[in-house]
């Protein structure tokens, strides 16, 4: 399941206005974590394709995982959130679907568009729009999806360039509000203090800080809190999935950090958020979060 929009390439130096207006009104997150992905963020031809018109923005409706991690004879039910594992869509299946679905017209190129804002470019197009917690939404999928652009030679008859908007909904709801562990969303405004987003700090190595309470952690990677509770969620949460149980075994080795080959084989394959060539990198998060959700449930 996608959708898609496109704007065309005459809008970069507007995209990247919209971020230099958000820094200078000091709403963006002086976090160096946050600073470095910012640094990244560019809004420019690829080198090679100077051809380029237009930029293609895709939406693919990504479910949320739930997990049965099996520790001292108990059942627990854990969330992988919708960006952490691999949906099995291969770059060739995305570049088939843009080239033949999109296009449609032979002759033409395109190029994966990276270093952009996607979120801001899908809001840009009106593929979707802003929630209060900043998160990007699109019509049928809640904002359960992930987000893809490719630059193209291809000239579209529309330009599809839209005002930022947040969701009618969310004018008169605070509920994502109410539910965020840390306070890191706003009523003003659908921009948040990413350095207090509880997200930014369970992806990377790491103790946690002291001032994030061990009951706010929710899912195994990233946090649903103000996802899960949102209005415009609720059709999308009802299509989630399941990967197969972890093992008693498999989750004492996981905590105890005794993961051979054959066990990080095993994850790898039940669990879709890391390869075995990255598990020495992977595993110390995935222990650490692991952890926490079991001490939150007494069982650790």
């Amino acid at each position: 399941m996608f959708t898609y929009s496109n704007i065309s390439i005459c809008h970069f130096d507007e995209l990247l206005a919209d971020i230099d207006r958000l820094d200078r009104e000091g709403k963006l997150s002086d976090h160096t974590i946050y600073r470095r992905y910012l640094e990244h963020v560019k809004y420019r031809l690829p080198e090679g394709f100077p051809d380029a018109q237009s930029i293609i923005v895709m939406a693919v409706f990504t479910r949320p995982m739930l997990v049965n991690f099996y520790f001292r004879d108990k059942k627990h039910e854990i969330m992988v959130p919708p960006q952490y594992y691999d949906d099995g869509i291969a770059e060739e299946s995305m570049r088939s679907t843009v080239l033949n679905e999109i296009i449609q017209i032979p002759g033409y190129n395109i190029e994966r568009a990276k270093h952009v804002s996607l979120k801001l470019l899908a809001v840009r197009s009106g593929l979707g729009r802003y929630g209060r917690n900043n998160i990007c939404y699109v019509d049928g999928m809640g904002s359960l999806l992930t987000l893809y652009a490719y630059f193209t030679d291809f000239g579209f008859e529309a330009d599809n360039w839209h005002e930022i908007k947040m969701m009618d909904i969310c004018a008169d709801c605070q509920i994502c509000i109410s539910q965020c562990p840390t306070n890191s969303l706003s009523e003003k405004d659908f921009v948040i203090d990413a350095g207090k987003c509880l997200t930014l700090y369970n992806e990377i190595k790491g103790e946690f800080p002291e001032w994030i309470d061990p009951q706010a952690h929710n899912t195994l990677m990233g946090c649903m809190k103000c996802q899960l509770c949102c209005p415009a969620n609720q059709e999308a949460i009802r299509r989630s999935g399941r990967f197969e149980d972890i093992t008693e075994e498999e989750t004492k080795k996981i905590l105890e950090d005794r993961v051979g080959v054959e066990v990080v084989n095993s994850l790898s394959g039940k669990l879709r958020m890391f390869s075995p060539e990255n598990a020495r990198d992977f595993l110390p998060i995935l222990r650490r979060n692991l952890r926490v959700l079991l001490l939150k449930q007494g069982q650790y």
